[in-house]
């Protein structure tokens, strides 16, 4: 579970056996975990308990942070 980001107490993260899948990112909060897709545009695909301001906060540093995320993806997936 590579940790590729952490601002606040939101921790940005993917699993390592999901390459099959488009490029996205896992976000653990103290709340729960969310997770968004980063193609073909930045989605919400799951929330497990994310406060709906914290998902807000969330996608704009997601914004942010978009090619950091994504290159971060297709680094660790392509190995």
């Amino acid at each position: 579970m590579p940790t590729v980001l952490r601002i606040g107490s939101f921790r940005f993260h993917f699993y390592s056996n999901e390459g099959n899948e488009p490029a996205h990112i896992h976000i653990r909060t103290s709340e729960g975990e969310c997770k968004f897709w980063l193609v073909p545009m930045v989605l919400l695909a799951q929330n497990r308990g994310v406060r709906s301001q914290d998902l807000r906060r969330i996608e704009q540093l997601i914004f942010e942070n978009l090619d950091l995320l994504k290159n971060a993806y297709h680094e660790h997936h392509q190995r």
